[in-house]
């Protein structure tokens, strides 16, 4: 398990520290992970095929905030 952003983390789930889902990677910019809270389904699958792009909705994930990320969710560090 890692805490870095990849290219690879686009369209996965970030999840809080419980496990609940908080939203999904729209995109990964510059290694900052860009995260919707409330994506609809054609968002959803626009980001896991890599062709979505972060808009005003979106919010930038710092690093600092991540527990692990695994091959099918960021998990958030307690706050």
């Amino acid at each position: 398990m890692r805490n870095s952003i990849t290219d690879d983390d686009e369209g996965k789930r970030v999840v809080d520290a419980g496990g609940d889902e908080i939203g999904r990677v729209v995109e990964v910019r510059h290694g900052t992970a860009y995260v919707d809270p409330d994506p609809g389904l054609t968002d959803t699958v626009l980001s896991k095929l890599g062709w979505s792009e972060a808009d005003e909705d979106s919010y930038p994930l710092q690093e600092e905030a991540i527990e692990t990320i695994t091959d099918d969710e960021i998990r958030l560090a307690e706050l």
